[in-house]
């Protein structure tokens, strides 16, 4: 999912470029904390750290440091 969003995105901005808005970056770090919390049963009481590790994938798929 991610990986088909990075490629709109950067199709939409030109093929050499992996910037992102604020708001496209967030919605993939939204998008990919949900994903976690699916993976994890549906269980609450993990939120903090989905986010976090959601950040943290995003910034690897995209590139950032």
């Amino acid at each position: 999912m991610i990986r088909k969003l990075k490629k709109a995105l950067e199709s939409a901005m030109g093929d050499n470029s992996k910037r992102v808005s604020r708001e496209e970056f967030m919605q993939l770090v939204q998008k990919k904390s949900y994903e976690l919390y699916e993976k994890r049963g549906c269980q609450s009481g993990n939120d903090l750290e989905d986010w976090l590790n959601a950040e943290r994938l995003v910034k690897e798929e995209l590139g950032v440091k």
